[in-house]
């Protein structure tokens, strides 16, 4: 019988119980130990440590979206196609993960997770070129609102997605991914291009 890959047991481990506790509370050893791995040294040992843990997650999730996200850009002609290349790419990786699933809660505890941000903006790949071109089809607002307002699409995004993943992991009915995808582009559009209230 194949020895099982213990890089990979590592990773699903991790992004589990960082999904579940936070990034910088769950302990490499827990990590090591999730993954039945008798190694308690393994993080360091397949990764480098703690850093190089969460860039391979990171670099597995982009991985997984990245395709999809360049071959939807490549035909978008709009604000609105701009934003589904971003966000449909995602639900559509999420549905595709087995019930329980953790890899949205994981994103979201590392998009709120300060001393992870720099590593989710080093690996944002595509998504940054795509979160420029929607900037410049709003070349008509203030460019410090369409600022904020991108960083609130992050936050929407990552919160929507990892509450719809967590009522799926406690729920008979399946998330609907694809209708919440939906949802969340429409949303997007109608918020960022939304009119300024003068103060």
């Amino acid at each position: 019988m194949p020895r099982p890959d213990a890089r990979h047991h590592l990773l699903d481990a991790a992004e589990r119980l960082f999904a579940e506790h936070g990034v910088h509370t769950v302990s490499d050893r827990q990590v090591a130990e999730a993954a039945r791995n008798s190694n308690h040294s393994a993080v360091h040992y397949y990764f480098g440590g703690r850093t190089g843990l969460v860039q391979a997650l990171l670099d597995r999730h982009r991985a997984a979206v990245e395709p999809a996200q360049q071959a939807m850009f490549a035909t978008s002609d709009s604000l609105l196609g701009d934003i589904r290349a971003l966000v449909i790419p995602l639900t559509d990786v999420l549905a595709t993960l087995p019930t329980p699933s953790w890899r949205a809660r994981f994103l979201d505890q590392a998009i709120h997770d300060p001393n992870v941000g720099s590593l989710m903006r080093a690996s944002a790949g595509s998504s940054s070129q795509i979160t420029a071109s929607a900037a410049t089809r709003l070349a008509h607002l203030d460019r410090s609102i369409v600022h904020a307002r991108a960083k609130l699409m992050t936050h929407v995004v990552s919160t929507a997605c990892a509450d719809i993943e967590a009522r799926a992991a406690t729920s008979d009915a399946p998330a609907l991914w694809t209708e919440a995808g939906t949802f969340l582009c429409d949303a997007i559009a109608g918020m960022l291009q939304a009119p300024i209230t003068s103060p």
